[in-house]
């Protein structure tokens, strides 16, 4: 198989990791490698964050100029204020993907948002439809109660859901009760066990063999981001007036860890100090789950995302399955 024939044989390539292990470099220096083998290559955004307009530093959204590179979709889709799912980042996805390859391109799948990979390979449970007024009647509750009382009173009535779920995890609260209102049923109740599936396309997994590289990598880029605007850039969200701290953008990380710290009246180098470590403990903590989610899909290829040459590494695997074809 040429370069050029991948994408007839290939139908994507998904390049997966934790939160600073370097996925944008490597996604970039992969697609130019395939150009220049007669393989144009399109990345698509597998991250719950980057959908939002108006959220760049905080997201490390890719640059205009890495983003003229290569073409990339599934960015800047949505307002802060607007809700996102698995099931709409499948439907965009998929379209997408059809589209890059009626142009002869290759997908390349590129994230860390491992939810989103999970529903693209194994499909999605059918839910019961989204209610707008029993939303509503929940929202409003919340404001009125907190979240923590509506996790209370999820574990009443759906503790399989509600052990899992944290008690100001909004979002999942919110739509765990708003099924059980609408259907009389645990939303528990329609999550299937499925086999997990081998992918369509080759899944490349960026691990580190050393926890204490990634460790080291969050901490730095975490500073780059303050030192590029990440405090004046959630300020401006907040100056919006439209914005919660409960809304699943603002839960990012990173942006929940300084509207906290602003709400405490918290300014100049305290602000700066105060957000650095916390801001780095909850990266810390969201690796640590990526890379639990990616040990547990048994056919990922494992790449040393703090090896000399991770390129190299995968490129190797994609030469044996042109080579293959």
């Amino acid at each position: 198989m040429s370069g050029a024939g991948m994408a007839k044989d290939v139908p994507w390539i998904a390049l997966a990791g934790p939160t600073a292990s370097g996925k944008t470099a490597l996604a970039l220096a992969l697609a130019e490698r395939l150009a220049r083998q007669g393989q144009p290559v399109e990345i698509v955004s597998v991250d719950s964050a980057l959908v939002y307009r108006g959220m760049d530093i905080g997201t490390a959204k890719p640059t205009a100029e890495e983003r003229a590179r290569v073409p990339h979709h599934l960015i800047d889709l949505i307002e802060p204020t607007q809700a996102y799912s698995a099931a709409q980042f499948v439907a965009d996805a998929e379209a997408a993907m059809a589209q890059i390859r009626a142009r002869g391109a290759l997908p390349l799948l590129v994230g860390g948002t491992m939810l989103y990979f999970k529903a693209l390979i194994d499909g999605l449970d059918e839910m019961p439809p989204s209610v707008p007024a029993i939303r509503a009647a929940i929202e409003a509750q919340a404001a009125a109660e907190g979240w923590p009382a509506l996790h209370a009173e999820l574990a009443h009535v759906d503790p399989v859901t509600a052990r899992r779920l944290a008690p100001g995890d909004a979002q999942r609260i919110s739509r765990a009760l708003e099924v059980f209102r609408g259907s009389g049923r645990p939303i528990s109740d329609f999550h299937k066990e499925k086999e997990a599936k081998a992918p369509a396309g080759p899944f490349f997994a960026l691990e580190p063999v050393a926890r204490a590289w990634l460790h080291g990598r969050i901490n730095l880029r975490f500073e780059q981001m303050l030192d590029a605007g990440l405090v004046e850039e959630v300020q401006r969200l907040r100056a919006r007036g439209d914005l919660q701290l409960e809304m699943p953008s603002m839960r990012c990380v990173g942006y929940r860890q300084v509207w906290e710290a602003l709400d405490e009246g918290l300014q100049g180098p305290a602000l700066r100090e105060r957000v650095k470590e916390t801001g780095s403990a909850a990266t810390r903590q969201l690796a640590k789950r990526q890379l639990t989610w990616l040990r547990s899909m048994p056919w990922r290829v494992s790449v040393a995302c703090d090896a000399a040459e991770p390129l190299e590494a995968v490129l190797s695997r994609v030469k044996g399955l042109q080579a293959a074809g």
